[in-house]
């Protein structure tokens, strides 16, 4: 197990990391452990979040989230690598996405 933070790890060592992660992953959902798959899902969201650049999300800006086809989120501001705004389909509710789960269409 991993004794550093997700910001304090190279990218090399965070590509490492997601990889361990990923197989964890999929082992859980071999065995149908659901909980332990879903808690998986989510660090693997995190480390690929400290690849990306934060300031490649802008305030204001509409993107669809990973894993919902059709639901978007609207960035009201940035705090490190989570994206704070609301879900299309929940307006009036605040939430946190980490940047990894927001897709972005400028890959060429």
């Amino acid at each position: 197990m991993q004794s550093k933070r997700y910001s304090e790890l190279t990218p090399y060592e965070l590509n490492n990391e997601i990889a361990a992660l990923k197989e964890k992953a999929r082992k859980a959902e071999q065995l149908g452990i659901i909980n332990e798959y879903a808690v998986l899902e989510r660090k693997i969201a995190m480390a690929q979040s400290y690849l990306l650049n934060p300031a490649d999300y802008t305030p204001g800006e509409v993107l669809e989230i990973e894993g919902a086809p059709g639901d978007t989120f609207k960035i009201d501001y940035m705090n490190g690598i989570f994206a704070w705004g609301h879900r299309t389909s929940a307006p009036e509710k605040e939430v946190a996405l980490p940047i990894s789960m927001l897709k972005k269409d400028n890959t060429i």
